[in-house]
């Protein structure tokens, strides 16, 4: 069974504008590389939660993010 698409929790015009990058080296974005981007935070979300928890909080610290 496919996995139900999770909502976006980006801004996809100014992600996709920070992606393309500027100058010299512009790229182009797929729909997909916004898609996996978009998973990537709620895994980064999910570990957050997750760390928080082990240590007695309820309150998510940035370092809870990026540990």
């Amino acid at each position: 069974m496919a996995k139900a698409k999770k909502e976006m929790l980006l801004v996809g015009s100014k992600t996709k504008e920070a992606l393309k990058g500027s100058g010299k080296n512009t790229f182009n974005v797929s729909s997909e590389a916004l898609e996996a981007l978009n998973e990537h935070v709620y895994w980064l979300v999910e570990q957050a939660q997750k760390r928080c928890a082990a240590n007695g909080r309820k309150t998510i610290r940035p370092y809870d993010i990026l540990a």
